[in-house]
C-alpha cells in the first residue's frame, strides 16, 4: 500500500508542477507510449541478458514481497521464541535425545505443530532443526557450530541480495536508457528539419520526454523498489539471527529462559517484545 502511495505523491508533484507552471502535458502523454516502449523494452533486456534465470526468479519473488506487509511481527517473534523455549527445555529436562525425533520430523513434532507461523515456515525450520541435529550429535563445540551459522548466513544474505544488486544495477542503467530514446527522438528531429518551427519543436518536446522519464523511472520507481527489497531481506536474516543466538546461548549453558532473552535482544526495537510479554506468552503457550 505504500509503495502505490509514494508512486502516486511522487507522479503528483511532478506532473502537478509541470501542469501548474504552464506546460503543456498533451506533448508529454503523446510522447509517452513510444518512449516508454523503447526506454522499458530496452530496460528488460539488458536486465534479462545481466542476470542468471534464478536471479530472475529471486527478483520477481522479490517484487511480490515489496507489495505485501511484513510477516515478521511482535506475534510472530513471539512465537518462534516460545517455539525454541520448549524444545530447549524439553531437552534440558529429559536429554537432548528426547528431541531427536522432533528434530527428524518436525511436520509430525507436537512442539512444531503447537507453532503453525513458524512450524510452517520451511526456512525456519529446516535452520532450526539443522542445528539442533548438530547439537544432539554432540561432535561440535559452539564455536564451530557458530562458524557453521555464521557462514549460512552470509550464503543466504548473498543469494538474496542479487534480487536487490539487480534493481540498483536497472535503476543505475535507466537513464542512459532514457538518453537512448531521447538521442533518437533528435534523430528524428533532424530528419524534418524543413518542418514548420512548431512542428519542430513538438518534436523536440517528445525526445526529451525521454531523458525525463528515464530518469523518473529510475529514482522514483526501481531505485526505491531495492531499497524496499532490501529492508525486507533484512528482517528475513535478523529472524536467523535470533534463532542463532538463542541456540548459541543453550549451548553454552544458559537455561532455556535466559537463551531466549538473548535472542530477543538481537530483534528490531519495533518489533521486540518486552521481557514480560514474552514470558507471558511461553507460559500461557505450555
Amino acid at each position: 500500500m505504500f509503495v502505490i502511495i509514494g508512486w502516486v505523491v511522487a507522479l503528483a508533484a511532478v506532473f502537478g508542477v509541470f501542469i501548474a507552471h504552464g506546460g503543456n502535458i498533451g506533448v508529454v502523454m503523446a510522447a509517452l507510449p513510444f518512449e516508454m516502449a523503447a526506454i522499458g523494452g530496452a530496460a528488460l533486456g539488458a536486465f534479462i541478458a545481466t542476470n542468471p534465470p534464478k536471479v530472475l526468479k529471486a527478483t520477481a519473488r522479490g517484487l511480490g514481497l515489496c507489495f505485501k506487509g511484513s510477516k515478521y511481527t511482535k506475534a510472530r517473534y513471539m512465537e518462534l521464541m516460545a517455539l525454541l523455549y520448549d524444545i530447549l527445555q524439553k531437552a534440558r529436562k529429559e536429554g537432548l535425545m528426547s528431541i531427536e525425533n522432533d528434530v527428524e520430523q518436525p511436520e509430525s513434532s507436537p512442539i512444531f505443530q503447537k507453532y503453525p507461523n513458524v512450524g510452517g515456515d520451511h526456512h525456519v525450520v529446516e535452520f532450526v532443526t539443522d542445528y539442533l541435529r548438530m547439537m544432539v550429535s554432540g561432535n561440535l563445540n559452539a564455536h564451530e557450530i557458530e562458524s557453521l551459522m555464521d557462514s549460512e548466513m552470509e550464503t543466504h544474505h548473498h543469494e538474496s541480495h542479487a534480487a536487490v544488486a539487480a534493481l540498483q544495477r536497472l535503476a543505475g542503467g535507466l537513464p542512459a536508457f532514457g538518453i537512448v530514446a531521447a538521442v533518437l527522438g533528435v534523430v528524428n528531429t533532424m530528419g524534418s528539419v524543413g518542418q514548420p518551427p512548431a512542428v519542430l519543436g513538438a518534436m523536440i518536446g517528445s525526445a526529451l520526454v525521454g531523458t525525463f522519464l528515464g530518469i523518473l523511472l529510475a529514482y522514483a520507481f526501481a531505485e526505491p523498489l531495492a531499497g524496499l527489497l532490501e529492508q525486507k531481506l533484512d528482517e528475513q536474516s535478523k529472524e536467523l539471527h535470533c534463532i542463532k543466538t538463542t541456540l548459541l546461548a543453550s549451548m553454552q549453558g544458559y537455561a532455556p529462559q535466559v537463551a531466549v532473552e538473548f535472542g530477543r535482544k538481537v530483534l528490531y526495537s519495533t518489533e521486540r517484545p518486552s521481557f514480560v510479554e514474552l514470558e507471558s506468552h511461553v507460559k500461557g503457550k505450555k
